[in-house]
């Protein structure tokens, strides 16, 4: 089997949405310690950096998600991530309900991320069908909404006529629809010499490549940056 190439353009574009999230977090994090007063619940801005924050990283992990299984897949590999996924998601759960009693993180970004990225295996060989399904869940989220799916149990699917009370919230619908899009690209990226040539794009500049090392660690620097940030300012905000 010959080896699938690393494009440093998908470690950028991951690592640009890290520092995008660090940003976003860390303002919230200002908040919090009532050092800013910045309205994530109601401010565009705030509420459309979160989505193209989520929408980068999920349509990353379609991309990633059929890079890594051109080959076949790597069950041990596979297995492991989706395992530090999981222990990571019931770490935030638990964190959230210490931290945040009310809204707890129940299907949380890695929460999601580790159901899609065992539902992805399903359409990583299926071309169209990833990009009518993603674009039909993504449209079906904005013009259906039902009463039905606010009860606790459904929160996961989505389609709720409002979003419930959680710090962090991406159900499967319409997110799926990203990361279904993603696998689609990434599909395309063996399908259309431009769009291989695009992604081919490497830089060997500084900031291209902390911006790839981050994208590279993404997975930890999620886990950890959080606690790092809150620690530095409870250590500031206790000493001012």
């Amino acid at each position: 089997m010959s080896a699938v190439p690393r494009y440093q353009l998908i470690d950028i574009l991951r690592g640009i949405a890290i520092v995008l999230m660090v940003y976003f977090h860390f303002s919230y994090d200002l908040t919090y310690y009532k050092l800013a007063d910045f309205d994530f619940y109601r401010d565009p801005y705030w509420l459309n950096l979160r989505t193209l924050i989520v929408s980068l990283f999920l349509t990353l992990v379609g991309i990633s998600l059929v890079l890594a299984t051109r080959n076949g897949i790597n069950k041990k590999r596979f297995l492991r991530r989706l395992g530090l996924l999981l222990v990571f998601s019931a770490l935030i759960t638990l964190n959230s309900y210490i931290m945040f009693p009310g809204r707890t993180i129940i299907i949380g970004i890695l929460h999601f991320i580790a159901i899609a990225s065992v539902l992805g295996l399903l359409f990583v060989r299926r071309y169209l069908l990833s990009l009518v399904l993603g674009v039909g869940l993504i449209l079906l989220d904005y013009f259906f909404q039902h009463e039905f799916f606010n009860q606790p149990w459904l929160h996961w699917i989505g389609l709720m006529t409002h979003k419930p009370a959680t710090e962090d919230y991406v159900p499967l619908i319409p997110w799926f629809g990203v990361v279904l899009i993603g696998i689609f690209i990434g599909q395309s990226l063996f399908r259309s010499e431009r769009l291989s040539a695009l992604f081919a794009f490497h830089s060997g500049s500084g900031v291209a490549r902390g911006l790839a090392l981050a994208g590279r660690h993404s997975l930890i620097i999620y886990v950890l940056h959080q606690p790092v940030l809150f620690g530095l300012l409870w250590v500031f905000v206790t000493l001012i």
